[in-house]
């Protein structure tokens, strides 16, 4: 079973960073995009980032140069890492997988899998 694995969240002072990390025992995401989403108190859940099976990617405007996803080598983690963190950051972060088989392109499709979340929790 396709089951994601985040860790890596906290709670930081306004400034910080932190790095998210996502692993999916058993499966390397040769076939899959990835994307990490978060979901604040009272509001959906969005997208935060995503990488293709190519390794280009997307990002939410709003994070557009603090936040970077990326992928070791064996694309068998998936990374986060979050820098000049803000209070309004602050949200249950997911990691995502979409299965990608060859010639897909993801768009708007929902993901396949979800992690349960990790908390980020941004202090003033």
């Amino acid at each position: 079973q396709v089951q994601p694995v985040e860790s890596g969240g906290g709670s930081v002072q306004a400034g910080e960073s932190l790095r998210l990390s996502c692993t999916v025992p058993g499966y390397s995401f040769s076939t899959y995009c990835m994307g990490w989403f978060r979901q604040a108190p009272g509001k959906e859940r969005e997208e935060v980032e995503r990488i293709y099976k190519d390794g280009t990617t997307s990002h939410a405007y709003t994070v557009k140069g603090r936040f970077y996803i990326s992928t070791d080598n064996a694309k068998r983690n998936l990374y986060l890492q979050m820098n000049s963190l803000k209070p309004e950051v602050t949200a249950m972060y997911y990691c995502a997988a979409k299965y990608c088989p060859r010639d897909f392109r993801w768009n708007t499709e929902a993901p396949d899998y979800w992690g349960h979340g990790t908390q980020v929790t941004v202090s003033s």
